[in-house]
């Protein structure tokens, strides 16, 4: 089966022209400080990732329906209501999911969705626990993924 056209793709759109657009103002700050903290997990430059995700690396996936795409291997985007933070990883064990969660309980003011994690401002979370978050997920990212 040939991939699937994905509407998130890595794009060549301009990273800083992304984040300079970004509201409220602490948005753009937040979005700096958050890539600075992915590039000191990751070692990788950002890329845009659809018209909104700032992503760092990427991996190939196949599901058992055959179905195949690539995505970002972990990323963010800085929404105007919250950040958005896609860590991936956790979910391939459910020992990662258990160090996930209790890492999440250490994290701060927080929500989350399936592979997502919410912040409404970096202010209020533990930044140590947020980028060891970050690392597992990497990670077990490229455990599941070898790059």
């Amino acid at each position: 089966m040939a991939k699937a056209e994905l509407k998130t793709k890595r794009t060549n759109a301009d990273v800083t022209a992304f984040i300079e657009k970004a509201e409220p103002e602490r948005r753009k700050v937040e979005a700096y400080q958050l890539i600075d903290l992915f590039r000191k997990v990751t070692g990788k430059e950002p890329k845009m990732w659809g018209p909104s995700i700032i992503g760092f690396g990427s991996y190939d996936y196949k599901y058992e329906s055959g179905r195949e795409g690539t995505m970002c291997r972990a990323g963010f985007s800085p929404r105007k209501a919250k950040l958005s933070l896609y860590l991936m990883g956790a979910y391939c064990t459910p020992e990662a999911q258990a160090e996930q969660d209790r890492l999440f309980g250490l994290l701060g003011k927080h929500s989350v969705g399936k592979s997502c994690l919410y912040i409404n401002r970096l202010e209020q979370v533990d930044i140590k626990v947020l980028e060891q978050l970050v690392r597992n997920n990497w990670d077990l990212m490229n455990e599941r993924y070898p790059q």
